[in-house]
């Protein structure tokens, strides 16, 4: 019997948790323009390979919550646990991420520019120097009338 460490509830046996699959596949933007042999790649291949895997869990009979594992498909040995959302840690299994045919898929290039975007703080309308505040405030102020 595996077991597998929930990050929120503790050591399990495996009978608790469903496999989601793999792990990190970047999901197609509404608005992005890709073709249909591309969201058929995203949607239809993946991998299965010999040795270290990224993968999804989920703790089903448990807290139901989603995790990631990085898991060795022919020793069954669970590398590490990490959140969702996140990289793992591991040097052997952040290589695997990096190494991946999936990094250079269009969807996975245009959820990168989407985060990138997302990330650019909004720039602020320039700001008057301190001088033409002072005088601005010094100025009297323009009546209606007339």
């Amino acid at each position: 019997m595996l077991i597998i460490n929930c990050p929120h509830c503790g050591p399990r046996e495996e009978s608790e948790f469903a496999c989601g699959g793999e792990a990190h596949i970047a999901r197609p933007l509404a608005e992005n323009s890709i073709s249909d042999a591309e969201f058929a790649d995203y949607l239809f291949l993946r991998d299965n390979p010999k040795g270290l895997f990224l993968e999804r869990w989920r703790h089903s009979a448990g807290c139901r919550r989603w995790f990631n594992i990085a898991r060795d498909t022919v020793s069954h040995e669970i590398i590490e646990v990490y959140p969702m959302g996140a990289l793992p840690r591991k040097k052997d299994a952040l290589a695997t991420h990096a190494a991946s045919w999936r990094r250079d898929t269009a969807a996975e290039k245009a959820a990168e520019r989407a985060a990138q975007k997302a990330q650019k703080p909004a720039q602020k309308p320039a700001q008057k120097p301190a001088r033409q505040k002072a005088a601005a405030k010094k100025a009297p102020g323009k009546r209606g009338g007339k």
